[in-house]
């Protein structure tokens, strides 16, 4: 029998803390509405974001950027449509912060986490989570990052089908560009390619019944072809100091936790050309035995694919800013 990880209990701890897990989502599951309820909402995410945001500022203002806190925070805060229509790199500042926002929340209320896990961009937030990146460098990277994709054209489409089936379908449609970019799990995939080939790929999908939804991202990534750009944004990372790790540090795109012996700026350009795969990662995590896995970030499509590859874990997850009834950071037992 498959364990419902939604609402298993909470083991009780003499220290009163759990043993936590921390999930770092890519940049196709973001909410601005999610994080101006989570801050209004809990005073522990207020304080939290007003510190994270005051540093990323200080990197938005040395890159020409509006400051983000005030406009997040503040009485009128903006639409995703704003936000994404604002300056390059202002969206995954954004994302980046309230990332950082929610782990440094979680780690008030539980300290610090067994291990993290990044997935794609998310990684970026994960060793910055780890000690490895400094606030500030870890928003530079970020923001490094949204300039190389700006220069990569295409897009990338979620299916709702195992990988094997996507497979299929890109082959029945006859692409020529289009890979898998994301296994999320046994049910989701996202696929990249140039916007015309995405759109064959999903008229085949259609016609065989698989869910397609284009994701609202102008660009490609986890492409092979972005060679290019890969190495222009290991290069950007290289000029940042790096420190060992508090904890692991768990990447979807290598398949496992880095070592003192990885090149990390190489490895986070390697999200540019090569897959994730979220449930190899996941299934590392678990052997951590966590109490509580938590998605640190503004959605729940990472907690969604944790519960079905974690159904067989006595493993609670939660996504504290998107389910209801999630915030305060601690729940009762």
């Amino acid at each position: 029998m498959e364990m419902d990880t939604s609402t298993s209990r909470i083991p009780d701890h003499p220290s009163g803390r759990w043993r936590t897990v921390h999930l770092f989502p890519g940049q196709g599951d973001f909410s601005v509405g999610a994080l101006v309820r989570a801050v209004r909402a809990d005073a522990s995410m207020r304080t939290a974001a007003e510190q994270v945001f005051e540093a990323i500022d200080g990197v938005a203002g040395e890159r020409g950027l509006r400051p983000l806190g005030p406009w997040l925070l503040g009485p009128t805060p903006p639409t995703a449509r704003e936000l994404a229509a604002d300056a390059v790199g202002a969206a995954q500042l954004a994302l980046f912060g309230v990332s950082m926002t929610v782990h440094h929340a979680l780690c008030r209320a539980h300290g610090e986490p067994l291990a993290v896990v990044g997935v794609s961009f998310g990684e970026i937030a994960a060793l910055t989570a780890a000690g490895v990146l400094t606030l500030d460098d870890g928003a530079r990277a970020a923001h490094d990052l949204a300039r190389v994709l700006s220069s990569c054209p295409g897009g990338l489409t979620l299916l709702s089908c195992p990988e094997r089936t996507a497979r299929d379908v890109i082959d029945g449609a006859g692409t020529q560009d289009v890979v898998v970019a994301v296994v999320n799990d046994d049910r989701s995939v996202v696929v990249a390619g140039s916007v015309a080939e995405l759109a064959r790929v999903e008229k085949t999908a259609a016609e065989t019944k698989v869910t397609a939804l284009r994701l609202r991202l102008p660009f490609t990534s986890h492409h092979p072809a972005l060679q290019a750009e890969s190495e222009a944004f290991a290069a950007a990372v290289r000029a940042y100091d790096r420190a060992e790790a508090r904890f692991p540090v768990h990447s979807a795109v290598a398949g496992r936790a880095y070592t003192v012996g990885d090149d990390l700026p190489r490895r986070l350009a390697d999200c540019l050309v090569r897959p994730a795969r979220v449930p190899d990662v996941l299934h590392q995590v678990a052997l951590c035995e966590p109490d509580v896995v938590f998605e640190a970030g503004t959605g729940s499509a990472l907690a969604s694919s944790a519960r079905a590859v974690l159904s067989r874990h006595p493993t609670l997850v939660r996504a504290p800013l998107a389910e209801p009834g999630a915030l305060p950071m601690t729940f009762p037992r």
